[in-house]
């Protein structure tokens, strides 16, 4: 399989340099192996993944010797660290006694398919030594080899009137996803998929999170496919599953630590127009095709029969593109959806601000044209933010780059991938 190249590894690989130890995270089969195997010469890094059953068992019969025995000159990449704690306490004395003699930094570089607040040990262990990073499935730029971060080009571009190419819009969402599915055209993809929902059961719900009856997990993660979008109503999802209500959060806990999904919490900061929020969260799946898998619906039917259906995908695209792509940019964002209460269901699909409060809005609407309307969300949100809203785009299916008023813009899909230049800062 031929290697494409992560809008990530650069910062990775700064951040591998400038830390001691750096946990590259992410969901299973996202090409976290792949990336690290080509982050660096292999003269100057010492590879070794604990799915290897001699090198786990030697990790936990031993950690204390494993660890001194690791190569002093070397970042050390151990792949899928959750599978060995026994070697979390082992790694942080190791640090610190390094840092102590002042060489500590580029030690050591952990992966593995569990959120690090999933893994309180090596958290715990590890904090103030360690920076977090998070690789999810190929974006839309990624798999188009563009090097494009629409998030990066919307904050720091200024956006002009122009014509762009139409998107194929199925298509990017199938090639958007896990490597092997992206790159195998030949590959049965719901085979694929319903293995790959298998090792997580096996591995993860009952290695990791010890749970019993990880069956269990399938009746939640439907019912949550078709709520994808929408505001969580966790009594309903209960009711639908028949799950109590702790059971119903360790679960919803897992999906979220295996990065299957994950949530947006609701905007709610002081405004001048002094307006309240909603409470409730929203949810989306890591991966489009497989939100598509669980929904059993091929998305190509989905767009030419079942409009509405693919305006919850196309919204779950969007939401994806916009977490691979914050997630190689530096600095810290923070992702919402801005619902006011009692606005006449004025929300904006998301609203993306930095640590400064800067903000950029963006709606999503499965359509080829739009008109005023379409932006009267945006409107409310641009005038509650005031000052610190830098820009309000809606992002459809036209081919059309062009304002709708004060800081709002009609952005094509394409925007996201296409090769005009991008430029990080």
């Amino acid at each position: 399989m031929s290697y494409t190249r992560r809008n990530l590894a650069d910062k990775l690989e700064n951040t591998a340099k400038t830390f001691s130890a750096t946990y590259l995270s992410g969901p299973r089969q996202c090409g976290k192996s792949t990336l690290v195997r080509n982050l660096l010469p292999s003269d100057s890094a010492n590879y070794l993944t604990f799915d290897s059953v001699p090198i786990r068992t030697a990790a936990a019969k031993d950690p204390e010797k494993f660890i001194a025995k690791l190569p002093q000159d070397k970042l050390n990449i151990i792949d899928e660290v959750q599978r060995v704690p026994e070697v979390y306490l082992q790694l942080k004395k190791w640090i610190d006694e390094r840092r102590f003699e002042g060489r500590g930094r580029g030690r050591f570089l952990l992966t593995g398919s569990a959120n690090i607040f999933a893994l309180p040990g090596l958290a715990n262990a590890m904090v103030g030594r360690m920076a977090v990073m998070t690789l999810y499935p190929f974006s839309a730029a990624e798999v188009s080899n563009s090097g494009v971060n629409f998030i990066d080009r919307l904050w720091n571009d200024s956006l002009s009137i122009k014509n762009c190419e139409r998107a194929d819009l199925v298509k990017i969402i199938k090639d958007a996803t896990f490597p092997e599915l992206a790159l195998n055209g030949d590959i049965d993809r719901s085979v694929w998929l319903d293995g790959y929902f298998d090792t997580m059961l096996d591995r993860d719900a009952a290695e990791f999170a010890k749970i019993r009856k990880p069956e269990l997990i399938y009746h939640l993660l439907v019912s949550l496919s078709g709520r994808v979008g929408s505001l969580m109503n966790n009594d309903s999802i209960m009711r639908e599953t028949g799950l109590n209500q702790g059971t119903f959060e360790r679960y919803k806990s897992l999906c979220e630590a295996a990065f299957l999904t994950f949530e947006l919490q609701p905007w709610a900061k002081p405004n001048r127009l002094k307006k309240r929020f909603v409470k409730s969260k929203k949810i989306y799946f890591t991966d489009t095709n497989f939100l598509c898998f669980l929904a059993r619906r091929d998305i190509s039917e989905v767009y030419e029969k079942d409009p509405a259906l693919m305006g919850h995908f196309f919204e779950n695209f969007i939401a994806t593109e916009i977490m691979k792509s914050i997630s190689a940019l530096p600095g810290k964002f923070y992702v919402s959806h801005f619902n006011p209460v009692r606005e006449d269901g004025k929300e904006t699909d998301f609203v993306i601000e930095k640590d400064n409060g800067e903000t950029i809005a963006i709606e999503v609407k499965l359509d080829s044209s739009l008109n005023s309307k379409d932006f009267k969300n945006l409107e409310l949100c641009r005038d509650t933010i005031d000052d610190k809203f830098k820009k309000g785009i809606v992002v459809y299916t036209g081919d059309s780059l062009v304002p709708f008023g004060d800081k709002l813009w009609a952005v094509p899909v394409s925007y996201l991938w296409d090769k005009q230049k991008s430029r990080l800062s």
